[in-house]
Formats: C-alpha cells, structure tokens, sequence
C-alpha cells in the first residue's frame, strides 16, 4: 500500500508518484513455470507435464515450452550450484517457486541464447506475477549477478581444481555417481566419456515402431517419418505422434529403436516351440512388438495393475485370440512368483526395473532423483526376476535379460549369477549394429546413445540347459 506524503514534504514537491507498471508475462513463461513447479514440487514427469502444459499452444511456443522445462530439468543440478554461487546463499534459504524461476532464467541465458535483457526482465516480472511482488527485489539481484558471467565462465568458476570426472559431472548436468558408473560401464577415456554425457543431454526425435502384421514403415514414412538404421519397425519423426492414423489406432506406437533391437536379437536367437512370456511388460512397447512376432501365445505380466492396463491399450489393435491361431493374455503378477507353470515358455523376455541411466536423455528430470542407494535393492530384485525368468523357461528355451541401464552391478554382475544356462553371443545376432557388444563381457549387447543413437540398452541371453 503506498501512503499519502504529508503536505509541504518532499515527495509533494516532487509531484504525485506514478503508479507501479502492472507486471505482465507470456503465457509460454508461465505454462513452463507451472510445469516446472509440478515438477520439482509434486514429483511429476516432465513429458507428461509439458505435454498437458503446451495444449493449445502453437507449433512455435510448444517448442519454446518443452526446450524449456526439459532443458532446465536436464541442467538443472549445475544451475543450482550456479545460482547458490551468484546468490551467495543455499537454495533451501529461498522459496521453492523462486529457485524454479531462476532455474528457468539459467537455460534462457546459458543454452537459449536468449538476450539478457530480455530473460532478466521477463523472468522478474514471471516472479511479480506467479509468486508475488515482494520477491521481485531478490530476484533482479540475482538474476544480475547470473547474467553477468557466461556459462563457460560459470563452469570454469565451478569447477578450477576438481579432478577430471567431477569436473565434466558439473559441466555435462550430471550427478558424479552416474558418471562414474558410465566410465566402468564404458571402459575408454575421458574423451569418449565427455561424448556419451554431452548425448545424453541432447533430446531425441521421436522414434516410432509400427506394430508387425498391422502396419509398416513405408506408412510411417508416408507421413513424414524417416525409417531408421536397423530396426525393421522402426522410423523417427518430429512432432506429435499421435498426427499419424497408424499411432492414434494402435498399429504403431512411440518406442525407442534401442528397445526395438534387444527384442530383434531375442527373437531372433532359435526358439523352440511353446507361448512366450515378457515378465515385466508395462507399459507394453516390448509386448506389442512380441504380440506380433510370437506364433502362439503371448503373456504379458505386469506386478502395477495401472501399468497392466498401459499393456492393454498398446495391445489394443491386436484381437486377443486371432484367427491365425496367435492369441494374447495379460496378467497382473509378480514375476518372483509366478502365476504360471514352471518351465512354460519358449522365450521369456525380462526387462526387469532398474535405475533406467540408460534412458535419461528421454526423461529429463530423472538424473537428479535417482538414488544411488537404492541401487542394492533393485540389484536384489533383478537377481530374483532372472532365476523366476530361468525357473519359467522350458528346456532349450531362451531368456532375454534386459535394463535399460549400462551400470555394472544391474547388467554383467546380475547375470553373472545365473545358474543353469549358456550365455549366447548377442551381439552376433545383429550384424548390421556397430560396436554393439558390451565392454564388460563382449557376449552381451549394449547400445548407447552416442554410439547408436538409442537409450544405452543392456541385453543378455541366456539357453536353459537340457534342450
């Protein structure tokens, strides 16, 4: 509230004060920092918020949306220790709501290249306008001490003195356990490691995968779509997927080529004849692919029934007994404990949970929430699923142990442990896929996304003895 001078002061003198400008912002500002507050304050996922956020927005502030809040959730470990720097404070010691729109004033500076000016002023009136006026003086301070030193001169700051790792950790966005665990899984330089980091932090188109016996790529790639390197089902295009018939029908559904070529080198491996089982089958981008390959039965085994149903609608342009004797069935398990006969199947696939470092380039904000010291747990549940997986298989049948994960203790040290079966030589299944054997034991196969283009997928195969 602004009070009235008294009469003869100075401020009479000087004239009645103009009103305060009534603080405005666009509206791409404020749908990123809503996203970015649900986010970082209620655990949501980035591309299922920017996608409800960017509804109804033009081709051109969809973009700007997404560039936005993916990479600020990317970055976003570095431009904290940015902005605690410049603030001369820790980000605990501010509201919530203004770390995020400072958070978002980084990537404009740093990677938008947008001009100062400009990302100063829009980003002190969003905080005017979405949290109030009274933050508006802390955040120009600020955001005056961010703007005033480059990203390169930042980094330089951050880092003078630091071993090599820590240092590219800082400089690439990443947490340093998740750099060190990709310099063992890797088993290079530091070169190599930069490059792998610095494609993780780029965000892939869209890659698509059309379900097989109800459609091809030469549909996919009538719509705009360019068929990718090595997967038969494969094709990548920009934009909404949901554009093409084939993806709003469910022939066809969005699926990194990665998981499409660990399901072509399981497939492709000599399987006798009996049903096929994905243990771990939500959201169902691996069963929709195997509906359509298996010549019998399909079970699809989920533990959550919500990601069950998720299997269901990628399943839902199948019939669930067909004609041609192919059929489907999904199930709502725990894959430790089976619902089924031991030894029942001819393949089963287990993409067993993990920590997914394997996928961070396609979800931004998850570097920052995994938890290395969860890491034990998850390695004690991989294990189990792998003996439930050998226990399903029936005698001469295969399992495909899958992460989405290149880290040691979820990939080569899981399989290490299994008992009762022959490690088969993935990575000669795929001929045409270049350096797609793993460092670690070059008879599985480990893809990655600076080598492959694709998430860094772990697959292992294993022959049960006695066929």
């Amino acid at each position: 509230m602004v009070s009235t001078p008294a009469p003869g002061s100075m401020a009479e003198a000087q004239g009645p004060r103009r009103p305060r400008r009534k603080r405005t912002i666009d509206r791409p500002r404020l749908s990123s920092f809503e996203a970015l507050r649900r986010i970082n304050g209620e655990g949501g996922y980035a591309n299922l918020v920017t996608a409800e956020v960017i509804a109804g927005l033009d081709a051109r502030d969809a973009g700007f949306v997404t560039e936005l809040v993916h990479g600020t959730c990317r970055r976003q470990g570095s431009y904290d220790m940015i902005i605690e720097r410049a603030a001369g404070r820790t980000l605990n010691s501010l509201q919530p709501a203004v770390v995020d729109v400072l958070r978002l004033a980084c990537h404009q500076l740093f990677v938008m290249r947008v001009p100062m000016h400009a990302a100063v002023a829009a980003s002190v009136d969003l905080a005017g306008v979405a949290i109030g006026e009274r933050v508006t003086g802390v955040v120009n301070a600020i955001l005056r001490k961010l703007a005033a030193s480059s990203w390169d001169e930042w980094l330089a700051e951050l880092t003078v003195g630091l071993p090599e790792r820590a240092s590219l950790a800082i400089r690439h966005a990443h947490p340093q356990w998740i750099v060190e665990a990709f310099a063992t899984a890797l088993a290079s330089d530091d070169a190599e490691l930069a490059r792998l980091l610095e494609a993780d932090n780029e965000p892939p188109v869209p890659m698509l995968a059309v379900r097989p016996g109800l459609a091809d790529v030469a549909e996919l790639t009538a719509g705009g779509a360019e068929p990718a390197r090595w997967s038969p089902w494969a094709a990548s295009r920009p934009g909404n997927p949901g554009d093409l018939p084939a993806v709003r029908q469910g022939r066809a559904g969005v699926q990194d080529e990665g998981s499409q070529l660990v399901v072509k080198a399981a497939t492709g491996a000599g399987l006798p004849e009996g049903p096929w089982l994905d243990l771990c089958a939500g959201p169902g981008g691996k069963s929709a692919l195997l509906r359509g390959l298996a010549p019998g039965l399909l079970v699809s085994a989920e533990v959550q029934p919500h990601r069950a149903e998720l299997i269901g609608r990628a399943l839902r342009a199948y019939p669930q007994t067909g004609t041609d004797g192919r059929a489907h069935q999904v199930v709502v398990a725990d894959g430790r404990f089976p619902a089924w006969q031991a030894g029942a199947f001819g393949l089963v696939l287990a993409d067993v949970p993990c920590t997914g470092l394997g996928s961070l380039r396609r979800r931004p904000e998850s570097r920052w929430r995994r938890d290395p010291a969860a890491l034990g747990q998850l390695v004690e549940l991989q294990t189990a699923l792998l003996a439930s997986a050998i226990d399903s298989t029936q005698p001469g049948g295969l399992v495909a142990y899958i992460t989405c994960s290149p880290h040691r203790a979820e990939t080569v040290d899981v399989i290490a442990e299994a008992r009762g079966v022959q490690l088969l030589d993935a990575p000669a299944l795929l001929p045409e896929v270049p350096a797609a054997a793993s460092r670690l034991n070059p008879r599985c196969l480990q893809l990655w996304p600076h080598v492959h283009g694709t998430d860094a997928m772990f697959c292992a195969l294993l022959r049960r003895h006695g066929g």
